[in-house]
């Protein structure tokens, strides 16, 4: 098999970040969206987030991409500029294969070389393998806001997930359903 190459995203990946989301839009509940951003919109996204000098980056193998990922500033708000949430979407053709894995783990070095120290994962339905990717990664649980989306006729949580990226700085697991 073909080496796996990640990169920065170009605005002409945009076609193909468009297609991968918009599989996502109407198969799973990672995105609550009923309709993903047109090409146009991923293209300017892309570009916005480069320019903010926040990593947006695709993984490919023999010049297909196979998936993407980016952080941006978690909130606007200053006192959030070290704090990103991260996004990260894999082809369907691709899924279980590692290279969300290598891609998510790839997406963290970037973030903390753009100067964030903390990464929040904002999970959409709770999925599953999302929260597993994540858990992998370092990632544990925050928090989970209950029944807040509703999506192909079923009430969705949404699970948040936090990690440091402060070298060595690390979190026990947090139980979200344990009583404070």
């Amino acid at each position: 098999m073909a080496e796996l190459h990640i990169r920065p995203a170009r605005p002409d990946d945009a076609r193909v970040v468009c297609a991968i989301y918009d599989y996502h839009v109407a198969h799973g509940t990672a995105s609550f969206d009923s309709e993903g951003p047109s090409e146009a919109d991923w293209a300017t996204k892309i570009a916005d987030i480069a320019g903010h000098g926040w990593p947006f980056i695709v993984a490919e193998r023999e010049g297909d991409v196979l998936a993407y990922a980016y952080a941006t500033q978690f909130r606007p708000r200053a006192a959030y500029a070290r704090t990103c949430e991260n996004s990260i979407y894999v082809a369907d053709a691709a899924r279980g294969s590692g290279v969300g894995s290598l891609l998510l783990g790839q997406l963290i070095h970037d973030a903390r070389t753009a100067g964030f120290e903390q990464m929040i994962a904002v999970i959409g339905g709770g999925e599953p393998a999302s929260v597993a990717l994540h858990a992998k990664l370092g990632f544990v649980h925050a928090g989970r806001m209950r029944n807040v989306g509703f999506k192909f006729g079923r009430r969705l949580d949404t699970v948040y997930m936090q990690r440091s990226l402060i070298e060595g700085e690390r979190y026990e697991h947090f139980n979200p359903d344990a009583q404070t």
